[in-house]
This record gives structure tokens, sequence and C-alpha cells, in this order.
């Protein structure tokens, strides 16, 4: 079964099953960057966390920007296969429009557990001609059966490099969790072959703990887990690998001489605007 066929299997489902009335992460974070795929129960959220904590809207925009400069620079450097965990609703350009711009031929499975992204996720699913994508709905919480679905097994090889974005993602799952985040990390890198990447963007307390402490505080209490991390935690994620140059830094900062006009972020953000760290890892 395609790719395509299998997610014309499920859409019809995941209408049933919205969950309108909870806000959800992916949906909160498309009414940041201005979308239209959110509901009532979204916006109210959404509009409490920028209440307390302004400039989320920068975090939302300055992550996307990210995005597109990490996968650029692996594609630049010859990974032609992605996996994007936590896709969030579909906002152009997606992972794979950047990946095949520069590699046509480069193969994109997505990944969230929210319905809205995949009764959205067709508009995923156009590729190049040359290339593939795919989505998987699936919870991050359960990394084994991401691994073994079928669109992915389909999509990508397992035994050649992949470039594992996890952006945006992980402060979503507290310390306490079972598994905890640093093992579903190691879980996922422990299937990708050497010469694999992990690109991952993260938000931290180091430099504006009071707002970010705010914003954190709506997120939990509209049930939505979350935990900002210090620097030192967020390079844990990186254990065992080879980080790219400059190594964990703010995304303002990140390589910004090297990369394309269009990919560069606004000069003039601070970093407790920002306040998330970036970071991009080599498997050795």
């Amino acid at each position: 079964m395609s790719a395509t066929e299998l997610h014309a299997e499920s859409h019809t489902e995941s209408h049933s099953e919205l969950h309108t009335h909870q806000p959800s992460i992916a949906r909160m974070y498309d009414y940041y960057l201005g979308g239209r795929d959110n509901y009532a129960a979204d916006r109210a959220a959404a509009g409490r966390a920028i209440a307390a904590f302004p400039a989320i809207m920068v975090i939302a925009r300055t992550n996307r920007v990210w995005m597109h400069r990490a996968t650029r620079f692996l594609a630049e450097r010859g990974v032609r296969q992605f996996l994007d965990l936590g896709t969030g609703i579909p906002t152009s350009p997606n992972l794979h429009e950047i990946a095949q711009s520069v590699i046509p031929g480069s193969r994109v499975v997505y990944v969230d557990k929210d319905p809205v992204a995949l009764a959205q996720s067709e508009h995923l699913l156009n590729g190049s001609p040359e290339g593939r994508t795919a989505f998987v709905q699936a919870d991050l919480n359960d990394p084994a059966s991401i691994l073994a679905a079928p669109q992915l097994t389909e999509t990508l090889d397992l035994e050649r490099p992949v470039g594992l974005s996890l952006n945006a993602l992980l402060h979503f799952f507290p310390d306490d969790q079972d598994p905890g985040p640093y093992a579903i990390v190691e879980h996922l890198l422990g299937a990708l072959a050497p010469g694999s990447y992990l690109a991952l963007s993260h938000v931290t307390t180091d430099f504006d703990p009071e707002g970010i402490g705010r914003a954190i505080d709506v997120y939990r209490s509209s049930g939505i887990p979350a935990q900002a991390r210090g620097k030192a935690e967020v390079e844990r994620f990186f254990a065992d690998l080879e980080l790219v140059p400059p190594g964990l830094e703010v995304p303002h900062r990140w390589n910004a001489d090297g990369m394309a006009e269009e990919t560069r972020i606004a000069a003039d953000v601070t970093d407790a605007e920002v306040s998330t760290y970036v970071g991009l890892a080599r498997k050795p």
C-alpha cells in the first residue's frame, strides 16, 4: 500500500476524533504562525500564552526559520532522508520542500499525533516526482512504533544516514515521564545509521526565566506537559554525537554568516525574545 493510500485509509477516521475541545500543541503553534487550522480551545490557550510571554510569537517564527536552515544545511551536505517528529500543521515551505529543492530525490517521513495534522497531511505528501514523502500518526512516547510503522519502513532506508528533526518538541516531554525524553532520543538515534544527524531546538529559561516560566504554566494549566531546560540539559540530548560548529547556540547566532539570505533570522531579535537553543550534530 502506498503512503497516499495509507493516508486516505485513515483520513476519514480522523475527522471524528479531532478533540477540538482540547488545546493542541500543533494547533497552538499553527495559530502563532498565523495559520487557520486551529479551534477556539487552541486560540484561547495560545492567547493566554501570548499574554504571559508575548515573545512566544518570535519563538515560533524563529524556530520555523531554524528548521529551514538546518534542513538546507544537511541537504547541501548530501543527506537524502529525513525523519521529522512533531511535524505540526503543514506550513509551506515544509521540510520536504526545502530538502527536495536541494536534492529532488530526498525522502521525508513526517510524524505527529495530532489528528488535524493527519487530516491536513495531503499537503505533505505532494513532493517532487523524484522524491517521496509519507506521514505517520504516532506519539513520540512510543518510538518503537514510529520506527516500525510501514509508512516509515517503506520510505526510509535506516541503513543509510537520516536527518532526525526534533524541533520545538522535547520541551513538551518532562523528565519525570516514562520513558523519559533522553531515553526516547537515545532509542531513535540507536536505530539510525552512522552519518545520521540530529537537528534540535528547545526552549530555555536561561535568558528570561520569569517569562518562559509563565508560558510553561499556561501550557500545564491547559493540560499540556511542559518543561524548559538550561543549556547543559539540552546538551545532554547530543551525548556521544559530534556537534556541528558553533555547537549549541541561540538560533540567530547559529552559522548566520554561512546561510542564504532567505534563511537568515532578523538580526535585531534578542536572546530573551528567542529563548531557544538550537543544535545540529552527527552520529559518528
